[in-house]
């Protein structure tokens, strides 16, 4: 992770290594492992940077330590060091990447990352952490740039199988008498499809929000008018909790093909045969955690213990249905269950409110602050019913959790009980601070419903 900080964290290099020296420290106690004193110094001097002797010297330390217990260290723990695989077989390109929930899917079904692009370095650390891919197979930059620099990174474009990426679209109104592809707003989207042309994949896809259904026959139009008539496109309107999802969670996805015996029409035509095969609520997915008390203690991120959680826990997992169902590999650690502040008001609202309930309940009427304006904050705060999926996990959370208050405890949901939501596995870690944990999760693409649409493509190249 090291080299990872130092290319694209420069700013704020060293808060992000003394985190990583935390990290690593307390899960080398966890695993009982000692701390090798009499180290040599095995790390590139550039990475010394700004940081003290001090740091550097315990830095050297840690990974002197980690490279002598490679054989005995946990999966976790080998993730801060082993950087260095890439699987071409079925080669995946991943534009606009996020943390990486579209890919992980895609990778379940039996596809590999190749090359990687994200614009956001807090977002990426997160997807080079739980990969072992090395950092020069990233772009960690605006897809423009790479547009216009193609000719330095196109090894990395050779015969590639499968294109994907979701390019934000705020252009996409039905009042928008403006092409789709002329209006500004949708720069990233005119990229991408420039990206795709350039790249010319075997298959593609591109994951986008609801409202570009009300463009549907211009943004085909966009397609065929970019990479040309070679290849089969559709549109459909996927929701996640059709898939093994439990969650309400609308989204659209183009797919499209250049083989001629496979057109993107079959493609989904097997994915909706898929419907309804697995279906999962809400208590199926965040029971089986351990129980977390209100967190009362503001402006405090770096608490933690047994009632509000831990970054890194030790954890006796319970082997549920949906356990096996997200969980591949036998898994080291709970991860990212901890709880945020919340006030003794919010608190109290929490506990107050029947599952299923808003803002307006009459259990709150007394408590409500925002009483005069019900109409409008009649979302304000929204307690989860265990027994049906959950409302569409979004990025707002991290900025509050009250529209996700836990259904049988006074909080909002914790990060890895989101992300259990949207079918992530419990070895995948989040990096960075605790609200960007939530940023990620909430603008991923489900992981399972990912995997069903990677199996459905991935069968006609085996």
């Amino acid at each position: 992770m090291i080299d990872f900080y130092y290319k694209f964290f420069r700013k704020n290099y060293k808060s992000k290594i003394n985190q990583l020296i935390l990290d690593v420290k307390k899960l080398l106690l966890l695993e009982n492992i000692e701390i090798n004193k009499n180290y040599k110094i095995n790390l590139d001097k550039k990475f010394a940077k700004n940081l003290t002797n001090e740091v550097w010297e315990e830095l050297n330390q840690l990974f002197f330590t980690l490279e002598l217990n490679k054989k005995h260290l946990s999966k976790t723990l080998l993730k801060f060091i082993n950087k260095n695989k890439v699987n071409k077989e079925f080669s995946l390109i991943d534009t606009f990447a996020g943390c990486g929930g579209l890919s992980l899917g895609l990778e379940n079904a039996g596809f590999n990352p190749v090359f990687v692009n994200e614009i956001k370095p807090k977002f990426l650390e997160t997807y080079y952490f739980n990969r072992e891919i090395p950092i020069k197979n990233y772009f960690c930059d605006d897809i423009k740039k790479l547009v216009k620099n193609f000719d330095s990174y196109k090894e990395n474009f050779k015969d590639v199988d499968l294109f994907t990426g979701g390019p934000p679209c705020q252009g996409f109104s039905m009042a928008n008498r403006q092409r789709v592809i002329d209006d500004p707003r949708n720069e990233l989207y005119k990229y991408y499809l420039e990206l795709l042309n350039l790249v010319h994949p075997k298959f593609f896809i591109m994951e986008n929000v609801k409202g570009i259904l009300n463009k549907s026959d211009e943004i085909k139009n966009n397609f065929f008018e970019k990479i040309g008539s070679s290849y089969s496109v559709e549109i459909i309107l996927l929701n996640a909790k059709d898939f093994g999802v439990p969650q309400n969670r609308e989204r659209v996805f183009v797919i499209g093909s250049r083989l001629k015996d496979v057109p993107a029409s079959k493609i989904i035509e097997d994915i909706l045969k898929e419907k309804n095969n697995i279906k999962f609520v809400l208590k199926n997915a965040i029971s089986s955690l351990p129980r977390l008390e209100p967190k009362r203690e503001k402006n405090n991120s770096k608490i933690e213990n047994e009632k509000i959680g831990f970054k890194f826990s030790q954890f006796k997992y319970k082997n549920t249905q949906y356990e096996k169902y997200i969980n591949k590999n036998k898994i080291d650690y709970l991860s990212n269950h901890t709880n945020r502040y919340n006030n003794n008001r919010d608190i109290e609202i929490f506990d107050k409110l029947p599952q299923g309930a808003n803002s307006l309940h009459e259990s709150i009427k007394d408590i409500m602050p925002y009483k005069n304006r019900n109409h409008i904050f009649k979302d304000k705060y929204f307690k989860l019913d265990e027994n049906k999926v959950s409302k569409t996990i979004t990025s707002h959370m991290k900025h509050d959790c009250n529209m996700y208050i836990h259904p049988n405890q006074p909080r909002g949901l914790s990060p890895r009980e989101a992300a259990r939501i949207q079918t992530f596995p419990d070895d995948f870690i989040f990096m960075g601070t605790n609200n960007n944990w939530y940023a990620q999760i909430g603008n991923a693409v489900p992981v399972k419903l990912a995997e069903v649409i990677g199996k459905n493509i991935i069968k006609h190249l085996v």
